[in-house]
């Protein structure tokens, strides 16, 4: 494992390009989409942008304890993160591997390796966001097509994907995780309408769709008909920790640039480090972060030994999420007014960019996103802690 992880730090040497945040500062949007499509076509050139894909496919096919070495070294090393490659790489490999046909995976999997295919999710739905099984899109069979209406929101770079992984509707008198089935649809036709949103870190990574009589061909269909929710779990639990692993190493690098800006000087004399208040949260921090690497580190341990982690990644999504929202709101309170201000944020940047406001606003996502916390402490109460499900809200009268 030390002889893999030696060629990826040398290759990273070689590769990673030169001080790419600082060039990549204010940069156009057309700019950073051309920066993630070079950076992946290096990765792939050395055969490190699908590592978990089989061979057979044209992935590097590493065991998964080596995946755990190339994203420690690719975080370590601040390499940018393909955040617009993220579905295509994991969730729709996955799906079509786990549950697609021998045409779905020979159409789209070489073409995600061209790096011409990105692609976006859409799951949530106004609606229908925790409680997903609750989803209201609409796909009506018509002869050998489909024909869909709704809506779909929170889909991450929907505004630069062709394709789409669609949950939709497709028997309404069917119990709500029955009547589900899964699709590849293409975004680039008449009736699709994408709408990114305005977040309040002044970026737009989320999109609304609209789907108005929308065409999906049969062979599109993912799995059998009306069995999309058990399609979608090979969806759902296609990083397997991963991410987290390689986000908590970030961490690490942001708290290390958090401890050189404490050595500097305070607006009203001497240096952060100097008073015991603020040495007191920055020890604290770095324990819980040290805690949270544990954590991570043993259940990537589990997986690699084949056995089950129980609710472990709701408890790591959990204690990740809040710790950043904390660690970030350090970093803002001891910028001061000068860190007041959003600075021009990074497509694949991550949170070793010392932009404290972008990141403080943007950790609170994180107690949302891939199921809100709320949930994660349902899951862990009875899944951990084996208490009795949580009573459901009991229906208006008259």
């Amino acid at each position: 494992m030390m002889a893999f992880r030696d060629s990826v730090r040398a290759w990273l040497r070689a590769n990673l390009p030169a001080d790419w945040k600082h060039a990549m500062l204010g940069a156009s949007e057309a700019e950073h989409i051309a920066f993630q499509r070079q950076w992946f076509c290096a990765l792939r050139d050395g055969g490190y942008v699908a590592p978990h894909w089989p061979k057979e496919w044209g992935g590097a096919g590493l065991s998964f304890a080596d995946q755990i070495v190339l994203y420690e070294e690719l975080a370590r090393a601040g390499a940018p993160r393909l955040v617009l490659y993220f579905i295509s790489l994991y969730h729709t490999p996955a799906t079509l591997l786990a549950h697609g046909t021998d045409a779905q995976r020979r159409r789209h999997l070489p073409a995600i390796l061209s790096g011409d295919e990105i692609w976006c999710q859409g799951f949530s739905e106004p609606n229908a966001g925790s409680d997903l099984a609750s989803l209201r899109t609409r796909a009506e069979r018509r002869g050998d097509r489909y024909i869909v209406n709704g809506q779909k929101i929170w889909s991450s770079n929907a505004q630069y994907a062709r394709y789409c992984l669609l949950l939709a509707r497709t028997d309404p008198a069917a119990p709500k995780h029955k009547g589900i089935s899964y699709f590849i649809l293409d975004l680039d036709q008449p009736g699709v309408t994408r709408k990114p949103i305005r977040q309040m870190t002044g970026g737009a990574h989320f999109c609304e769709i609209f789907f108005d009589d929308v065409e999906i061909p049969a062979e599109n269909l993912i799995g059998a008909e009306n069995d999309g929710w058990t399609v979608a779990q090979a969806t759902l639990s296609s990083e397997r920790g991963l991410t987290i692993l390689e986000l908590t190493e970030r961490m690490r690098i942001a708290f290390d640039v958090l401890c050189a800006e404490a050595n500097n000087e305070t607006p009203w004399g001497g240096r952060y480090i100097d008073d015991a208040g603020f040495r007191r949260r920055l020890a604290e921090i770095y324990a819980r972060l040290e805690a949270l690497r544990a954590l991570v580190s043993n259940m990537l341990d589990r997986v690699v030994r084949g056995e089950s982690v129980g609710a472990e990644p709701s408890i790591i999504k959990v204690y990740y999420s809040e710790l950043l929202r904390d660690f970030t709101a350090l970093g803002l309170r001891m910028g001061g007014l000068d860190a007041q201000r959003i600075a021009p944020v990074l497509m694949g940047g991550g949170y070793e960019t010392g932009n404290w406001m972008h990141d403080y606003l943007y950790s609170w996502s994180w107690t949302i996103a891939g199921g809100s916390n709320e949930v994660q402490r349902n899951i862990i109460a009875e899944r951990a802690l084996g208490l009795p499900r949580e009573a459901p809200a009991a229906k208006p009268r008259g």
